[in-house]
């Protein structure tokens, strides 16, 4: 997988700008505030995915601007890409949000683009992946079968709009006529669509284990020892009886308790939990080792390795394991920001400079 060429308009920050990462690896550098993170999210969204910073779309477009457009040449799956993205602001008159055409062809919503460009970011707002909440986690599972399989999308968004039906049935329960009965139809739909993402994500996980705990044992060393372990809602009895046992929680509650929607997996260092014990050079090095076995999995389900975009990735990180993780960068097309360039000038990199939105080869 490989991006050529980029050029981006009206986006947050940057005005106007055209870029050609180099085939390998590509350094961008700046102080903060210039726009590095900036452009790699605009990278990112080449996939049809949302903001890695869950920013919602108006919030993209550059300040006094009425859209923002994207542009970007891919390579993959043999065959060459032509992917236009335009963002409007919610008041705009006619198409809204994110929209997509690939080599002139209307995608309507970008979220089709799923599965012609697949990359993996990581930010340091994904150590939440290891301390934060058990949301950020699934989101994580979510993204990469999205790409990896735009079906799972369609099964991802019809299981939530039961979620979210059920929820509401749930809190007016009592004002509802037939609510007994209604409910029973929501859980048979719910069961249905709930262990099927979740033998999903539990499969993907079982997939990538062994490269996550290889690549961290890599990444320490051979040090420390990281483990994962998925966490269902429900056994072997099915996902139905996990929710018919729940009802009376669920009715007090006023929301639905068991399902895919709460479940998690956890991720242990030596065999404590991570978010405890774990330092943030240990957290980081954790998350670096979900997404470099995210990587590989792609590559393993498609055959093309997906183009890593990484922000601020050797902060905190000794350099022992800053030495690894630039080793795992060759060969690949790898666009990375920094503060200072200076730990990438003994590497083969192509290194830019941004400063206010404008991009110079350094």
């Amino acid at each position: 997988m490989n991006i050529s060429q980029i050029k981006v308009q009206d986006y947050r920050n940057i005005r106007a700008l055209e870029f050609s990462p180099a085939p390998e690896l590509t350094v961008i550098c700046g102080q903060n505030g210039q726009g590095k993170t900036n452009l790699l999210e605009a990278v990112w969204l080449m996939t049809g995915s949302k903001s890695f910073r869950g920013s919602k779309d108006a919030e993209l477009i550059r300040e006094d601007a009425p859209f923002a457009l994207l542009e970007g040449d891919v390579s993959g799956f043999g065959k060459d890409s032509h992917i236009r993205i335009a963002i409007a602001p919610a008041t705009a008159p006619q198409r809204r949000g994110r929209t997509a055409s690939v080599n002139g062809v209307d995608y309507g919503r970008a979220t089709n683009l799923a599965g012609i460009f697949t990359a993996v970011v990581f930010d340091p707002g994904h150590l939440s992946l290891v301390k934060g909440s058990p949301e950020g986690r699934r989101r994580f599972l979510d993204a990469a079968l999205c790409q990896l399989y735009p079906g799972y999308l369609a099964l991802l968004r019809r299981y939530t709009r039961q979620v979210t039906q059920k929820n509401a049935l749930l809190k007016q329960y009592e004002r509802t006529a037939g609510a007994r009965e209604l409910l029973d139809v929501f859980d048979a739909a719910l069961a249905e669509l709930g262990e099927a993402v979740s033998a999903r994500r539990q499969q993907y996980l079982a997939m990538i284990r062994e490269e996550i705990c290889a690549t961290y044992r890599d990444i320490s060393s051979q040090r420390e020892n990281l483990a994962v372990e998925y966490r269902p809602s429900f056994g072997d009895e099915g996902l139905l009886e996990a929710i018919r046992a729940s009802r009376a929680k669920d009715l007090a509650a006023g929301f639905c308790t068991a399902g895919p929607h709460r479940e998690d997996f956890s991720i242990l260092l030596d065999g404590r939990e991570a978010k405890v014990y774990a330092s943030q050079g240990q957290q980081r090095s954790a998350v670096l080792a979900l997404k470099l076995a995210e990587a590989a999995g792609a590559q393993k389900v498609t055959g093309e390795h997906p183009v890593m975009l990484l922000d601020d990735v050797l902060s905190e990180l000794d350099e022992t394991r800053q030495a690894y993780l630039l080793s795992r960068m060759e060969h690949r097309q790898t666009i990375v920001t920094a503060c200072d360039a200076a730990t990438f000038e003994r590497t083969d990199g192509k290194i830019f400079c941004m400063c206010a939105g404008e991009l110079r080869e350094a």
